[in-house]
């Protein structure tokens, strides 16, 4: 690595365990678990500065007063919220505290459900839950509850001013926090112009059904996070190295068009499927092959009245679709 250049984490960011964002307690029934919130993740995205392109200095964000102009010190800022045009009410951290005191001290599970019953476009940002003296036992007890009843915790609390939806959960050794987003945070896939629900109304054939079944299988593995690394971050630190290297460090690469965007031919779909099998040693065989790419000719009618129990046959009723 090129001398100078320190892409690692910060010591702070490595002992994000030294101090808790929040603390208070999980309350469910008359249940009271005092607990800590910590950061379970980190962002490994390298920091960039803006700089002004005609001297490349930095670029800084101004805390000014906007009536006066004059630069404003973080002490002296105050949160507010504006009750009619140019007029604010003034808040602290003790105002947003009074507003519920219960609601900013707790973490209040309202119900329990199984984890698939969540989507996963709800989850928003995962956190470690530790307990506080005193609350190991309970800890552990609400901890095994979730883990035999193969349960998680839906829950609300309240941190910086928002009140936050929850999902408590537990491994073998830890209880831990997932902000949800709230339902109304969503949009709707109604507002998207996707195809029609149904093999059948999106005009699939049970040849090319089966066929990206067989993929998928052939893909399938268990879950190894370890095995997946942000390999662009290495290639764009890779970049930043050889401008240093090279004496370019303010010479900016010209920027090219937007590349056109890979479009996925009808035509071109059974082809597809047979090559990405062949890549993987589990083509069709010619027969099937002739099979697939005749029914894919016939009438999109034909097609519809056959393929229901075509796609039964080769593998049994479990596979069965509306």
């Amino acid at each position: 690595m090129t001398p100078g250049i320190d892409a690692t984490p910060r010591r702070s960011e490595a002992k994000f365990m030294a101090r808790a964002l929040w603390k208070g307690a999980i309350s469910f029934g008359l249940v009271y678990i005092p607990v800590q919130l910590h950061s379970a993740s980190r962002d490994s995205a390298l920091k960039m500065h803006m700089l002004d392109r005609r001297d490349f200095a930095p670029v800084g964000y101004q805390r000014t007063n906007k009536r006066s102009g004059a630069e404003v010190a973080w002490q002296d800022i105050v949160k507010g919220y504006e009750y009619e045009k140019g007029k604010y009410v003034a808040l602290s951290e003790g105002d947003f505290r009074a507003a519920n005191v219960n609601a900013s001290s707790t973490i209040d599970i309202v119900s329990f459900t199984e984890l698939a019953n969540i989507p996963p476009e709800y989850y928003e940002t995962p956190y470690f839950l530790e307990p506080q003296k005193g609350g190991e036992k309970v800890y552990a007890l609400l901890r095994e509850a979730l883990l035999h009843t193969k349960r998680v915790a839906v829950a609300t609390f309240v941190t910086h001013g928002r009140q936050h939806l929850a999902a408590v959960a537990a491994d073998e050794r830890s209880l831990k926090l997932n902000t949800l987003r709230f339902a109304e945070e969503l949009r709707s896939v109604e507002e998207l112009d996707i195809p029609a629900k149904g093999a059948r109304a999106a005009g699939l054939t049970a040849k090319e059904l089966a066929m990206a079944e067989k993929l998928i299988e052939g893909m399938s593995a268990s879950f190894e996070p370890e095995r997946y690394h942000d390999t662009y971050r290495a290639d764009l630190l890779h970049r930043i190295e050889e401008k240093v290297k090279k004496g370019e460090t303010h010479a900016l690469a010209a920027e090219e068009g937007e590349e056109e965007p890979r479009t996925a031919e009808v035509i071109d779909l059974m082809s597809a499927l047979r090559k990405s099998l062949e890549r993987r040693g589990s083509a069709p065989s010619a027969a099937e092959d002739e099979a697939g790419k005749a029914e894919a000719r016939r009438p999109a009618r034909a097609r519809s009245r056959s393929s229901h129990a075509g796609r039964q046959s080769p593998h049994g009723p479990h596979r069965k679709r509306a």
